[in-house]
């Protein structure tokens, strides 16, 4: 499911969206993905191939699972038990944003 959602992050990206280039790195369990986004262009590459993101998301498949298909929002319970980490909150929302997924 992570493997289906990550593929076809191209197809859904909505261009404009991005107003900065930004690097997302998503570390899911045994699942890492780098995703680049511009404001035309959506890329997404098997690892981690930045040395620093300007986004990085740490959770369970699962979790994530939660947030991209059911809608959850991750609150500040979220953040404080470690269930999600992430060195910029704010940017996952970008990132949401840029694929039609408003936060």
């Amino acid at each position: 499911m992570i493997d289906d959602i990550f593929s076809s992050l191209p197809a859904c990206f909505v261009q404009g969206t991005m107003i900065e280039p930004a690097s997302y790195y998503f570390s899911l369990g045994q699942f890492k993905r780098t995703v680049r986004l511009s404001s035309q262009e959506c890329l997404v590459v098997e690892g981690r191939t930045v040395e620093a993101a300007d986004c990085v998301c740490k959770t369970s498949p699962e979790f994530f699972i939660k947030i991209w298909s059911e809608g959850y929002r991750p609150g500040m319970a979220d953040f404080l038990s470690g269930t999600i980490k992430s060195n910029n909150p704010g940017a996952l929302k970008d990132f949401l944003r840029a694929f039609g997924k408003e936060a």
